[in-house]
């Protein structure tokens, strides 16, 4: 017996909500001086933005209930992002 969609998708909301206040708290830490770039704050934040943009996917566009193929097909696209976005912040 699995839980009601309904239950899932508060689940998911109540995650995503505490995925964006961790993200918020994170950015928020940086102090009163100028910004330094940060690798592990950049990693984390592109991490937290893969997760947020998958639950999305899977809970809020039904894509869990998708064919085999668009579930593998938006996973790697998630993957190209992660990919692109650590490469472009790597060698900008």
């Amino acid at each position: 017996m699995g839980i009601s969609a309904q239950a899932r998708l508060a689940l998911g909301w109540l995650l995503l909500t505490g995925i964006t206040l961790f993200a918020w708290w994170m950015g928020s830490s940086h102090g009163p001086g100028p910004l330094r770039p940060d690798p592990a704050v950049a990693a984390g934040a592109i991490a937290i933005t893969v997760v947020k943009v998958r639950v999305i996917i899977m809970e809020f566009m039904d894509a869990r209930h998708a064919p085999r193929r668009l579930r593998y097909l938006t996973d790697s696209f998630l993957a190209l992002f992660v990919i692109a976005m650590l490469a472009t912040y790597r060698f900008a």
